[in-house]
């Protein structure tokens, strides 16, 4: 069978890939809504096992978007893959904007900000002009727009408007649009595959994060004012509770994030990204370290969107099925892969020198 596969032309296998992907999305799917049926005919569970069934719908809502999406990119050529990524950032630089207040002095801002530097930016990758596209917002971007707010005339928190708009421009715009870059990378004898890069760095990355949310919510916290537990006895209690049940490291930013399960979702997450090797231009080890690279990224970045999310008075992933802005939790879903696409992209980019 593999060998069959490698015998494939690069559109063949980049199909065969979707075909895939599209028959497992069916399979979960059918079995959810059978278990969603069995459940609202004869209920069998708690309350807090409905929630949660209702949670893992909304995450494969999202997913079949997401593929969809990349299928519909990869399908229309590297053009249009770019203008859906596109119009994903500006969606959720609208979201990050909806979370934090403005002023009317930020209106000449945020038009230069969703009208200009987004479309140049996307533009910049659709082009293939590598060196500007990389430096574009980091540098004039974040020089133009102070001055633009100065020239508003509103000194009123000007240093905080003008940093929330920063940071939201560099998250949702230049994060998100070093992922259509990787279809334009050039690898030796890998013309034509570029998809699976993404649907590979994408993939990795969620499943770090999947691994993180599985093993965290195995802990149980206390409740407040309730008695300390007893400690556990024999040893196999003892690594339970040493595994699953690790208080989380920054309560006040997040109730889930702890060392335990931060350290399983990158080991698990790097294997599977080693095993994946075979689909991508990266030997075993170069893939085991390019996931790595990929997932602490990631990690570190969607804890510190949950951070923001805590300081603007959001709600956690507590408050379940809740669309708080627009675009209905579209950051929630991305904040991982904005943080991780431009250092996997330029971690490849430098080692490989493409």
């Amino acid at each position: 069978m593999n060998q069959y596969l490698r015998n494939l032309s690069s559109t063949h296998q980049v199909a065969a890939l979707f075909f895939i992907v599209f028959g497992l999305l069916f399979v979960v799917s059918t079995a959810v809504f059978l278990l969603s049926l069995r459940e609202r005919r004869n209920p069998v569970h708690d309350e807090i096992w409905q929630r949660e069934l209702r949670h893992f719908r909304s995450l494969l809502r999202t997913t079949w978007v997401m593929v969809i999406v990349f299928w519909v990119g990869w399908a229309l050529g590297e053009k249009v893959a770019t203008l859906l990524f596109a119009f994903i950032s500006f969606f959720a630089l609208r979201e990050f904007i909806t979370l934090s207040p403005t002023r009317r002095g930020d209106h000449r801002s945020l038009i230069l900000a969703f009208f200009f530097v987004l479309p140049i930016q996307f533009w910049l990758v659709a082009t293939a002009h590598f060196d500007l596209f990389t430096v574009f917002i980091p540098v004039y971007v974040f020089l133009a727009i102070p001055v633009v707010s100065a020239l508003a005339d509103d000194p009123s928190h000007f240093l905080e408007r003008n940093a929330k708009l920063q940071w939201g421009i560099m998250v949702c715009v230049y994060g998100m649009s070093h992922v259509p870059a990787l279809l334009l990378l050039s690898f030796p004898g890998y013309q034509g595959k570029n998809a699976f890069l993404i649907f590979y760095l994408v993939f990795v990355v969620q499943t770090c994060m999947l691994v993180q949310h599985l093993v965290s919510r195995r802990k149980t916290m206390p409740v407040e004012g309730a008695p300390p537990p007893e400690p556990p006895k024999g040893w196999l209690a003892q690594a339970r509770y040493r595994l699953f049940m690790q208080p989380p490291f920054a309560p006040n930013v997040s109730r889930s994030f702890n060392w335990t399960s931060w350290a399983l979702g990158m080991a698990i997450a790097s294997v599977v990204g080693a095993l994946l090797s075979f689909i991508t231009p990266f030997k075993y080890g170069q893939a085991l370290a390019m996931s790595l690279i990929a997932c602490v990224a990631g990690s570190m970045g969607h804890l510190v969107m949950k951070a923001l999310k805590r300081d603007r008075g959001i709600p956690n992933w507590g408050r379940r099925g809740v669309g708080v802005t627009g675009a209905n939790g579209l950051l929630d879903r991305v904040d991982a892969l904005c943080f991780a696409a431009p250092v996997f992209f330029h971690a490849v980019r430098w080692y490989f020198d493409v």
